[in-house]
């Protein structure tokens, strides 16, 4: 079962993140840095970065950046 801090289904969350928790069961392992489930990509790019070439995760997707869709 995924940990419910990193289901980030508010209102303030890019409609173009995606993690792995979403497709499959990603339990929990205290001895990889930030679990196992923080690989984000975008939607859009199919890759670690946005549109706008910077990090696609969980803090940097918002709505600051020109990419940004709001859910």
């Amino acid at each position: 079962m995924e940990r419910a801090g990193l289901v980030n289904i508010d209102e303030d969350r890019c409609a173009n993140l995606r993690w792995k928790g979403m497709f499959i069961p990603a339990e929990w392992d205290p001895t990889v840095p930030h679990g196992n489930d923080r690989l984000f990509w975008c939607h859009k790019t199919q890759m670690c970065l946005g549109l706008d070439g910077k990090l696609a995760d969980d803090y940097e997707c918002h709505e600051g950046r020109e990419c940004y869709r709001a859910l």
